[in-house]
Parts: C-alpha cells; sequence; structure tokens
C-alpha cells in the first residue's frame, strides 16, 4: 500500500504546490478565439511554499498508520524524516546500489550528459547501452567544452569504470579518436573503458552506405547522421556483422571481414573496399583494443551484486525509437528503457531510477513529424534557437525548434515510467513575454489520447497550446527553487502537474553547475524503496 502512495505522489505534490488561476487556452490553427479558463494547476507561487514529494508521503503514511492501528492492523510504528526542498542541500544523493538510468524524452539533444556528469561523480561504474557515435553530449567544465560521442559523459569522473554494452554498434577510429582527444584535454581514461565482446563494428563501408542509402531517398531522406548505424545495426540483424571479440582472433576476423566486404560490394555496385588497407588497420589496433575488450555482462552484474553504483547514459531519444518514435524518422535503435536490458544484459528488477531527461521546450535534428514547431529563422523560433545554441554537437545542423510538447512527453512518460524529471534549458525561456505549453493534440474535431502512428495524421494534427506568464529575470545564478523567479516556478509546477511526474533537476545555464537539485524528495524510485523498507521492518 505504501508503495501505491509513492506513485500517487508525484502528482499530489504538483496540485499541492499549485491553486486555481487564469491560463489563455489556443488552438494551433491560427483562431483568434481565446478562452478564459479557470484550469486548476497553474501555481500561485507567491504565498505558498513548494511541499516535496516526501512530505506529501508523510501526510500519507501517517493516515495510514492511523487507519491501520483502527481496524487492528497496525505493527510497529516506523519513523522517517521527510524535508522540503530548502532542507535537501543540492547534489544530495543516496549511496545505494542499483542501477539507475538517464534517458531522453523528446527527439534527442535535451542535454541528458550534463546531468551524467554531475551524477556520475557518486557512481562507480557508468554505461552507454545502444546506438553508436550518432549520439552528441556537450559537457561544460570550468568555461571548456567536452564533446563525446561513443564515450559515457561520465569518463570525467576519474574513479569511474565506463561500459559499453553489447547493444552499442562501434567505429573504432572514431571511438580512438575521441579517447586520444580527451587525452589531449588532460582527461586519462586508462583503464577505465570496457567495451562488450559483443558490441557489434561499424566500418567505413557502412558509413558509405550509409550515405547512398539516404541519398537515394531523395527528398523523402531521413536525416540520418551518415554515420553507418543503420547500416551495422542491418549487419547484425542479417547476422553477417561483426563483434568487437571477434578481433582477438584476427584469422577469424579476417575472414569475416572478406565476406561481408565482399557481400556489400556485390549489394551496391560501384562501391570500393580497400579490403587489404583496412585489414592492416584492424590488425595495427587489435592489441589496444582487446586490452578494452572483456565480457561486459558478466562485469556489470557482478559490480552489481557486489554493491556498486552503476548509471546508465541513454543516447538519442524515445521519439527516435524504431519502434516507438516517429517511424522511419527515427534511428536504428531502441533508445528507450527496454535497451537497459538488452544492450547490457541484465535484469529489470536491478533498475532503480529512470530519469527523463527534456529541455524546457522541444528540438529536432532531421527530417519527420515536430508538431509545435516554430519558425528557426524569426521571432520566438530565432529567439529559442539563438539563445539556446542549438546546432547539433555531431552534426552541426541547426536544429528545428518548438514549444515544449505534452502529448509528447505524456506517450514517451508512459512507455519508460519515469520516476523524476530532468528538465534542462530553462533558462533560455528567460526573456520571452509568453510562454506556452503543447496541452493536446487535436484531430478531425477530437482530443487524440495518444501519439498517432501514422505520418498523415500526424501532419493533420492540431495543437491546443496554452499560454503562462514569462520571465525577464537572470535565473543562471539559481541553485534552490526558491531563487526562481514566480512564473519561472509556475511554469515547472505545470509541467510537472501535467505529466505527473517529479519534476528533480532543472538547468539554469550552461556551464556544469547551473543546475537546480530539488533532491531525493523529487525521486518516486527512492521513496517506492522507503516504502519496501518500511513495510518490511
Amino acid at each position: 500500500m505504501l508503495k501505491r502512495a509513492a506513485r500517487l505522489a508525484a502528482p499530489a505534490a504538483a496540485a499541492a504546490a499549485t491553486t486555481a488561476g487564469v491560463v489563455s487556452m489556443t488552438s494551433s490553427n491560427g483562431d483568434d478565439r481565446q478562452q478564459q479558463q479557470q484550469v486548476r494547476g497553474v501555481a500561485l507561487c507567491d504565498d505558498k511554499k513548494d511541499e516535496s514529494v516526501l512530505s506529501m508521503l508523510g501526510d500519507i503514511q501517517a493516515r495510514l498508520s492511523a487507519l491501520q492501528q483502527t481496524i487492528g492492523t497496525s505493527t510497529s510504528p516506523t519513523t522517517a524524516t521527510y524535508q522540503n526542498d530548502a532542507a535537501i542541500s543540492t547534489g544530495s544523493s543516496s549511496t545505494k546500489p542499483g542501477i539507475d538510468v538517464v534517458l531522453g524524452s523528446q527527439w534527442g539533444d535535451e542535454g541528458k550528459g550534463k546531468l551524467v556528469d554531475m551524477l556520475s561523480q557518486t557512481y562507480d561504474v557508468c554505461a552507454r547501452v545502444a546506438g553508436g557515435s550518432n549520439a552528441g553530449h556537450t559537457i561544460v567544465v570550468d568555461g571548456k567544452k567536452y564533446k563525446f560521442h561513443l564515450l559515457p559523459s561520465g569518463i570525467l569522473n576519474e574513479k569511474a569504470i565506463c561500459v559499453i554494452g553489447n547493444g552499442v554498434v562501434i567505429h573504432l577510429p572514431s571511438f580512438l579518436n575521441e579517447i586520444d582527444g580527451l587525452k589531449q584535454s588532460g582527461i586519462d581514461s586508462e583503464g577505465r573503458i570496457l567495451l562488450s565482446d559483443r558490441a557489434h563494428i561499424v566500418f567505413d563501408f557502412h558509413q558509405q552506405v550509409d550515405g547512398v542509402q539516404e541519398n537515394k531517398l531523395g527528398r523523402n531522406k531521413i536525416g540520418t547522421t551518415k554515420k553507418g548505424i543503420g547500416p551495422a545495426y542491418a549487419s547484425k540483424i542479417s547476422r553477417n556483422g561483426i563483434r568487437i571479440g571477434d578481433l582477438k582472433n584476427f584469422d577469424f576476423f579476417e575472414m569475416r571481414f572478406r565476406e561481408l566486404a565482399e557481400a556489400t560490394m556485390n549489394s551496391y555496385p560501384g562501391l570500393e573496399i580497400d579490403i587489404d588497407g583496412q585489414l592492416a588497420y584492424y590488425k595495427s589496433i587489435a592489441e589496444r583494443v582487446g586490452a578494452m575488450t572483456t565480457d561486459t555482462i558478466e562485469y556489470t552484474n557482478d559490480a552489481y551484486d557486489s554493491g556498486k553504483r552503476i548509471l546508465i547514459e541513454g543516447a538519442n531519444a524515445t521519439m527516435l525509437d524504431i519502434d516507438f518514435g516517429t517511424y522511419p524518422y527515427v534511428t536504428s535503435s531502441n533508445p528507450s528503457i527496454g535497451s537497459v536490458l538488452t544492450g547490457l544484459g541484465v535484469s529489470p528488477r536491478k533498475i532503480s531510477g529512470i530519469y527523463g531527461t527534456t529541455k524546457a521546450y522541444c528540438t529536432r535534428v532531421g527530417e519527420g513529424p515536430f508538431p509545435t514547431e516554430l519558425d528557426r529563422d524569426a521571432g520566438i523560433g530565432e529567439h529559442l534557437g539563438v539563445v539556446g545554441a542549438e546546432w547539433g554537437t555531431t552534426t552541426g545542423r541547426a536544429r528545428r525548434v518548438g514549444w515544449l510538447d505534452i502529448p509528447q512527453m505524456r506517450y514517451s512518460t508512459l512507455i519508460n515510467g519515469f520516476t523524476a524529471l530532468n528538465l534542462t534549458k530553462l533558462d533560455v525561456l528567460t526573456g520571452l513575454a509568453e510562454v506556452k505549453i503543447g496541452r493536446a493534440y487535436k484531430h478531425n474535431g477530437k482530443i487524440l489520447n495518444t501519439m498517432p502512428s501514422c505520418l498523415k495524421t500526424m501532419s493533420e494534427i492540431e495543437v491546443i497550446y496554452e499560454t503562462l506568464p514569462g520571465w525577464t529575470e537572470d535565473i543562471s545564478q539559481a541553485r534552490n527553487f526558491d531563487d526562481l523567479p514566480v512564473n519561472a516556478q509556475r511554469y515547472v509546477l505545470r509541467v510537472q502537474e501535467l505529466l505527473g511526474v517529479p519534476v528533480r533537476w532543472i538547468g539554469c545555464g550552461a556551464n556544469r553547475l547551473d543546475m537546480i537539485d530539488r533532491g531525493e524528495g523529487w525521486d518516486m524510485s527512492k521513496l517506492e524503496a522507503e516504502g519496501d523498507s518500511s513495510a518490511s521492518e
């Protein structure tokens, strides 16, 4: 019963921190009619103290204990301390063993790496489980930018072991260049990187094939990064792919490589592969790669069993998932919660916190549906693009921008089961007179209750917007929720209420420390763990 109370505590906390207010509801079809509606949940933060989920759970537990005593089922009472935001220090985190996961909840580029960098300081193992060098995470430390593509951002923690799991596809030249680049920047990763012997290799000809396939699509192009990710996964699924562990037996590797290269050239007339040159390169790096290669399934599970804390850094995002995303404008892997199990080889029972990262607005790189999209070159769209520095880490392409999309976020929350949210780049909204939230989708006059799978339906969606007042105050120095301007608080609380998931982290600027951590009172996984502990006493 306590576990159920914990699950209900998040939306309850959001509702408790808000009162009835007036918002403007507008549809995306340009209709000038605005209905002033009394919408429960627009925060009036001036007078009401923001309460944590733990404080709400404390009230629930007290009432439950009284009820148990009344009906004669009470055991000896347990005591617990519940804190509000002000009582929880920034950066507080549990040191209990387990696997926590940071995932992208939109179309990627949400700022996952920054949270991973912050959290990883208290974790023993940081891991990647899906995708390849098409991912891009940027961390700013003391004004210096670090860009990651294959390595987990946790590599900046000199005590952490970084694991690249079996679900990742690895372009070894890029991978080794990334390691060498970090070393030149003063980051020594020697002995701290483990490659799964089951991870598949992305070859140069996979990247060539990626470009050929994209060019053939013409105006129907997907918008791929041309990093060879899709063709490498295609080789894997076709069962003629080559894995990292194969390099340990080079004669076997050579035989497989020649077969795969010949088959690829036969499939793509005109494509030329320097087979001998490629084999010479891989022979030259085999020893270096072999020193990092291990059975990461055994390593990760042993680490868990020995009480180590493990952090998973998701790549890409849920709306780019090959199954759940806006297909076919997606990546070739599953960058949602399921990839942790299949891409690392762990049981779902070992997963604890699942942290969804979302921008305070929305962006997308490449082609495909984007319901709340704004004009990137004018007005608010230009503000979001320029102030938010919205250019891709991997491709350098300008990202498309738009308002926060609640139906999309609810869909992502449903799939992943987020226990807390990391709301990034709130500072980018500073200076806007009004901020909008995409509140609902309408199609043919009816409100939709889920994300459409059909692209045609997606193209016909009308977005119903909710408008909240903006703010002009600089928030880059905010380190507690109460430091935020009232209207910024209202925005955060409204997002929290609409999604039914607590917002624990709030990004206030580009630098490493420009973040508010509201503490474990805003993480449902910690509440469930505490509930389990109380129930067992």
